[in-house]
């Protein structure tokens, strides 16, 4: 069983990464299994970039391959934002509440239909054993920013963005279906055949 690093700590997301990636020969550790391990600046100016920034420098630190994400949210209304700056939109040390409560004052008074959004997410994986290699997908799906908060799963925007074709928000669906559609899933269905063809 090959080990492969997820360059988070994020809870949340370890946990959507592990379930998408289950059934593959990996064994999969993330940033808060280690004491020791590089901070990384998120100063890219977009989120491959970023992506590739934080797999590269954990690959580099631990010598094993590394796969990182950067997942942003794209609001038509307010010309693409929070975008690359989704995880600190209300500032350097905010919370995932901040961000949305930010969200919904930038958007007071806009009818529903004119807050169409995307959220997009950039995968990259780091090979050392093959000089470093870089591979990187993306994912996207589309949607709306609702009008208020709704539904208690999922983290970060996910209570506010809403599915037409479901009639909800990312937070009213089960984990099980979030993992098969949403912007993250997309892009580690193709990272699936970069990590498969490296087992």
């Amino acid at each position: 069983m090959k080990e492969i690093i997820l360059a988070t700590a994020n809870a949340h997301k370890v946990l959507e990464i592990k379930e998408i990636l289950k059934g593959m020969d990996l064994s999969i550790k993330s940033l808060a299994d280690f004491k020791d391990y590089p901070k990384v600046v998120e100063d890219g100016a977009t989120l491959c970039e970023n992506s590739v920034k934080k797999a590269l420098t954990i690959a580099q630190f631990f010598n094993k391959p590394t796969i990182s994400d950067d997942t942003g949210l794209e609001v038509e209304y307010l010309n693409g934002a929070p975008g690359v700056f989704s995880a600190r939109f209300a500032g350097p040390q905010c919370i995932d509440k901040n961000n949305r409560l930010k969200l919904l004052k930038e958007l007071n008074n806009v009818p529903f239909e004119k807050r169409a959004a995307h959220f997009k997410c950039a995968v990259s994986i780091v090979f050392p054993d093959r000089n470093m290699m870089i591979k990187t997908v993306e994912g996207q799906i589309d949607g709306y920013i609702s009008l208020e908060e709704s539904g208690q799963n999922g983290f970060g925007y996910d209570s506010l963005f809403w599915l037409a074709q479901y009639k909800k928000t990312f937070a009213e669906l089960d984990a099980e279906l979030k993992n098969k559609i949403s912007h993250r899933a997309k892009a580690l269905e193709k990272a699936k055949a970069i990590i498969a063809e490296f087992l």
